[in-house]
């Protein structure tokens, strides 16, 4: 099997298995939650067995989602489940915000700089571009799992917040353009 495929269904596998089982279940968190679980650890395994390292993003997602996995099961309560991805953003907006206290540059340019050259300042504009992002998704979870049946936040976790992120990360071609440097 091609890497390339084995790096996506690692990405999307588990998000499908969750997809799959909640509406097999009757629309069941508690009967989608587990093999939810069981799949992101069998993803992270992979992505360890393909690269022989774990991306941060990857074992922090499995780890907060067999947390809250766990919690939600434990309790009984979906409230555990649907405040991950805002605690996820949280995590990712506050690292952006608090890194420049402790590098000379912005995270972001830690973790892109060799797929993308930019200027100083398109790197500090991109940078609060994705802290902005981060924090208005967390809102946006709030919002849609405070107001909205369960079933439609699973869709919108599903459905929704994926392509919000591709479009978001498509309307920084421009800036790109406009403050990449020519070192690589």
């Amino acid at each position: 099997m091609n890497k390339s495929f084995l790096k996506f269904l690692s990405d999307f596998g588990p998000l499908i298995i969750f997809f799959y089982y909640y509406y097999d279940s009757g629309k069941n968190l508690k009967v989608a939650i587990p093999p939810l679980i069981i799949a992101t650890i069998i993803a992270v395994t992979i992505i360890w067995f393909l690269e022989k390292k774990i991306p941060k993003v990857p074992l922090l997602s499995g780890i907060l989602i067999t947390f809250f996995g766990g919690l939600t099961i434990y309790f009984d309560n979906p409230v555990f489940i649907y405040i991950k991805p805002t605690i996820i953003n949280i995590l990712f907006g506050s690292v952006l915000i608090f890194g420049k206290y402790f590098s000379d540059e912005p995270i972001l340019k830690k973790l892109m700089g060799k797929s993308i050259s930019l200027t100083s300042k398109g790197w500090e504009i991109l940078n609060q571009r994705w802290i902005y992002f981060f924090f208005g998704l967390a809102l946006i979870n709030e919002l849609v799992w405070r107001t909205q049946s369960e079933e439609f936040w699973v869709n919108f976790k599903v459905w929704g917040l994926l392509p919000i992120t591709l479009i978001f990360t498509g309307f920084q071609i421009g800036l790109i353009n406009k403050y990449k440097t020519d070192e690589q």
